[in-house]
């Protein structure tokens, strides 16, 4: 199009300058012509336009139901473009300059309910070395809202049963007692008599080692955990920290504390642990609109 001027030198300095992906220039590229396009039908053009046509364009977009985030991205492809032109002196100004970007909220972890999480943890035949194995993993997991990570590392002298509690040694090197409560203690006693010493090749000091006794790995506890789900007939989207959202909402819609709830997890900051309350809101809300007569 005429009225995007020196597009293609732009799109090859992201390249060359830059190292942006095929991929990522396409997205540049694509943006910057949909706005070509929408200023070209108000007879603008990208070198003559104001910072109040660009602003109707993406008010225009949102209004389309685009997401906050889509439009983000494009007014960010238009800002570079439009300071492309103006090093080049084929503007005087950058319209783009004072426009401030969409809010961006951050997306909410899923968490399945109470119900679902009790019938994922009956999913593993326990009467196997590996569904009993399994079946406590994922009762520590939720117990303690543990990272996979920090699950699959575990070793026996991280666990002390007679207190009920573990020692997690988490991102940055933290350390944090965490308990377990009587379920998962149960789970872990049992598991350590009947089975733990019974992978082959096991040294003793993982507590979940695989099938040949070597510690598994973050991608294959979670296989396991996406085909206990498909038993349990969950289809809720699960990702690596279902369980430990699960834990944290599960806490504060029962009345825990949030600075609790940020030990439990050895988040450093308060304000990561605060999208939890946004989901237990959600979850009330859900609540009150099922059961309330004027919901």
């Amino acid at each position: 199009m005429k009225d995007i001027p020196q597009l293609d030198e732009f799109l090859n300095r992201l390249w060359l300058e830059e190292g942006k992906s095929e991929h990522t220039r396409q997205a540049y590229q694509r943006d910057i012509k949909q706005t070509a396009a929408w200023l070209h039908s108000k007879n603008i053009t990208t070198l003559n336009c104001q910072q109040t046509d660009l602003q109707s364009y993406l008010a225009s977009r949102l209004q389309q139901g685009i997401s906050s985030r889509s439009i983000a991205r494009s007014l960010s492809s238009l800002r570079k473009y439009f300071q492309f032109l103006l090093r080049g002196n084929h503007r005087n100004n950058d319209p783009t300059q004072d426009i401030a970007s969409p809010t961006l909220g951050k997306p909410l972890p899923h968490a399945l309910s109470e119900h679902e999480v009790n019938t994922l943890l009956k999913a593993p035949d326990i009467s196997t070395l590996i569904g009993l194995r399994d079946r406590t993993m994922i009762e520590l997991l939720y117990a303690c809202g543990l990272r996979i990570s920090e699950l699959i590392s575990l070793e026996l002298n991280q666990i002390n049963l007679k207190q009920g509690v573990i020692r997690i040694l988490g991102k940055g090197q933290k350390e944090r007692l965490v308990p377990m409560g009587e379920h998962a203690s149960n789970w872990v006693q049992r598991y350590i008599k009947d089975a733990q010493t019974s992978f082959a090749g096991n040294q003793h000091d993982c507590l979940f080692p695989g099938r040949n006794g070597k510690v598994l790995s973050r991608q294959a506890f979670w296989y396991r955990i996406k085909h206990y789900a498909q038993i349990a007939g969950i289809k809720s989207h699960l990702s690596p920290h279902t369980l430990r959202h699960a834990f944290a909402t599960h806490l504060l819609n029962n009345g825990a504390d949030l600075r609790v709830v940020q030990m439990l997890l050895g988040h450093s900051s308060l304000s990561t642990t605060q999208i939890y309350t946004h989901i237990a809101k959600e979850r009330l809300k859900q609540l009150h609109a099922e059961h309330h007569p004027r919901g």
